[in-house]
């Protein structure tokens, strides 16, 4: 077993020892080009070999519509932290109605590319899953005590960086998106309120971080 997948496993476990039943959310949280999504995606199997429903979905399916998100400004960092999403529609029709032990739920609502709603839906959820959220912002306080289980990524700068600049070219680097991370930063200290943080500068070997914050 690699070093990633046996984290992963130890990971799963102790999320499904803390909540064993019902409907659970464990939120996979970091700054842009922190890994999110490939993290929640390798976590999913992982939890449905130990026999457990999943249903995956990321707020990034839940955007505004780009009149509202750049109502700012193009360049505001407070535009991309407080207008980007549309935390409402999230929870009526993917979080709540998931607690709630609906079979039926939106997994994503707006196409934000295409600047277009869309409706895509998990169907036939039984009484016990588990749903697997990544995206940024996901500690911010009205949303953090939703999840049963939460997970912050830490990346360096420089890492982030590279990243973004390989994926999504030079642009993803506009103030809008670091300032608006460091905003996000200071006001809710998503790292300080993840249940568990994971150093995933190295995406293939991440590593466990215990944080000691006496």
């Amino acid at each position: 077993m690699t070093e990633r997948a046996a984290l992963l496993l130890e990971i799963a476990r102790e999320v499904l020892s803390l909540n064993p039943a019902g409907r659970r959310i464990i939120a996979i949280d970091g700054v842009d080009g922190a890994g999110k999504t490939t993290f929640a995606d390798a976590l999913a199997p992982v939890l449905g070999a130990l026999g457990e429903h999943v249903v995956r979905a990321s707020v990034d399916g839940f955007h505004r519509p780009r009149a509202e998100r750049y109502a700012r400004g193009r360049d505001s960092a407070e535009g991309y932290y407080r207008d980007s999403f549309d935390l409402a529609a999230m929870r009526d029709r993917l979080i709540d109605p998931f607690l709630a032990g609906a079979s039926e739920i939106t997994t994503a609502a707006f196409d934000h590319e295409q600047d277009a709603p869309v409706d895509e839906r998990a169907s036939s959820i039984p009484r016990d899953a588990v749903l697997v959220i990544d995206g940024v912002f996901l500690h911010r306080p009205e949303l953090r005590r939703l999840w049963h289980s939460s997970i912050w990524l830490d990346i360096d700068d420089a890492v982030r960086d590279a990243r973004l600049t390989a994926r999504d070219g030079a642009g993803s680097l506009s103030t809008r998106y670091s300032e608006g991370q460091q905003l996000y930063l200071r006001e809710a200290n998503p790292r300080r309120a993840a249940d568990i943080v994971i150093d995933n500068n190295d995406g293939e070997h991440p590593q466990r971080l215990f944080v000691d914050f006496c």
